[in-house]
């Protein structure tokens, strides 16, 4: 398993959010290009950049998004807003090595099956949960659909992999849903990475049991919850 920080892009910062709750900043760090920097320094091999302002409509990072693309040297997957073929190719034009996306993958079936063909194992599906249901627009809206569901319905889509948020878990570092993601790896015919209130190094050992591919790494990475160099080095791959 690999562990990847998270750049989470908000009015030009990288900023940490609890709880998926947009008034309850905990982290906010100027400058996002250093933060990335940082974050190769410690060894990891790759990163997770989210357009916050894209993807809840109040605004873009786009400059952002694409100096971190153009100057950090390690694999780089972007998500956040992301709900046209045109922005998938900018992005991957531009170095991405994986496009999330998030609500239009789920309000346009058609139309996720074309970007997933058009571009195989480039489309991370980045679903985010709560209370084992999707939600979406920037966690405000709540589909009927059971992960475990959609998980099933996507899996003859030639998908990057499929990135589960535990909305419920993010940011507050209590431990993350070990039963969600251990379902969903079992429903699953592609890679699946987890996201969301990882705390310890305990707590991705416990994912990476389960045949999690990947953890994204927010709020105890930026506080020094997790050491950053054991966690580039023990979960490098």
């Amino acid at each position: 398993m690999i562990a990847i920080p998270a750049v989470d892009l908000r009015e030009g910062a990288c900023v940490q959010l609890v709880g998926g709750d947009y008034s309850d900043e905990r982290v906010r760090l100027a400058d996002p290009v250093s933060v990335a920097r940082e974050w190769v320094r410690y060894g990891f091999r790759r990163l997770h950049v989210v357009d916050l302002d894209a993807a809840t409509g109040r605004g873009s990072n786009r400059d952002v998004v694409h100096e971190i693309l153009r100057e950090i040297p390690v694999e780089v997957q972007i998500g956040g807003g992301v709900r046209s073929t045109t922005a998938i190719d900018e992005l991957v034009g531009a170095g991405a090595c994986a496009v999330a996306l998030g609500t239009r993958a789920f309000e346009d079936a058609d139309w996720l099956g074309r970007v997933a063909n058009a571009y195989p194992n480039e489309i991370i599906v980045a679903a985010d949960v709560r209370d084992r249901r999707v939600v979406t627009h920037g966690w405000t809206r709540t589909l009927p659909r059971e992960i475990i569901d959609v998980t099933e319905e996507l899996s003859a889509l030639p998908l990057a992999g499929l990135l589960v948020t535990a909305v419920h878990r993010e940011g507050r570092m209590q431990g993350t849903d070990l039963f969600l993601m251990e379902d969903v790896v079992e429903a699953a015919s592609f890679p699946v990475y987890a996201s969301g209130g990882i705390a310890s190094v305990a707590d991705l050992r416990a994912l990476a049991d389960r045949g999690v591919a990947a953890a994204i790494v927010g709020m105890a990475l930026y506080t020094g919850a997790i050491d950053p160099w054991q966690a580039a080095e023990e979960f490098a791959e």
